[in-house]
């Protein structure tokens, strides 16, 4: 079990599974999180907290100016995240400085909601983060949850919730068709993991999550 290894966690009493959500851009993995959190679970969604460490008046903000420029910034000092979308998804390395910056507040953010189900009673814990595996995090989970769906129900939820057609092709082009196969590729032998597709009804994902939760927790 990958509990001892959990930062901050109380070393007595019952500590949660903790469960890693993943996989590519609109296949559904706040949804699968807001049906775990539907059932009881605590669900931490590390994008959330990527937002707030990068909201107005954060620390991380000065190092990004200093490395990105004012060109990604709001006249009221906060972070433009469009334009700062704009560049990094064109530019790998770009991507890899802003994540540089950001990832280590994350982390601490992510640390510190990790202690706390220690002292809650919650039956398990998710994580849902898009670099869960490239981070390290899938490593410290009990299960990563690869949550993924066909080429056409990606494209079609994406166009639906993005207003930018453009952008949203660049993020489908960022992240490739094969993001699912490379993640279980990195995972195998290393992490126990379960492949969830949300093709279909909800109704349907959602059985399928309750099969995938009843079996961690026997």
């Amino acid at each position: 079990m990958a509990i001892a290894r959990r930062a901050g966690a109380a070393v007595t009493g019952r500590v949660p599974p903790l469960i890693g959500l993943t996989g590519p851009i609109g296949c559904g993995k706040s949804t699968i999180g807001r049906m775990l959190s539907d059932v009881g679970g605590m669900v931490i969604d590390a994008d959330r907290l990527a937002r707030s460490v990068t909201a107005r008046g954060e620390p991380t903000l000065a190092a990004i100016r200093g490395r990105f420029g004012d060109g990604v910034f709001n006249p009221d000092a906060s972070l433009d995240r469009a334009a700062m979308a704009a560049v990094v998804f064109e530019d790998p390395a770009a991507l890899g400085d802003l994540e540089a910056i950001v990832q280590p507040a994350v982390r601490r953010r992510l640390e510190a909601k990790l202690a706390e189900p220690a002292t809650l009673d919650v039956p398990f814990v998710a994580v849902e983060a898009i670099k869960l595996v490239e981070s390290g995090l899938a490593e410290r989970c009990d299960e990563v949850w690869l949550v993924e769906c066909s080429a056409a129900t990606q494209r079609q939820r994406i166009v639906a919730r993005d207003s930018d057609p453009v952008d949203s092709e660049r993020r489908l082009r960022t992240q490739g068709g094969d993001l699912s196969d490379r993640l279980a590729s990195a995972l195998e032998g290393r992490v126990r993991y379960r492949r969830v597709s949300t093709d279909g009804s909800e109704e349907e994902t959602r059985e399928r999550v309750e099969d995938a939760l009843a079996d961690l927790l026997a």
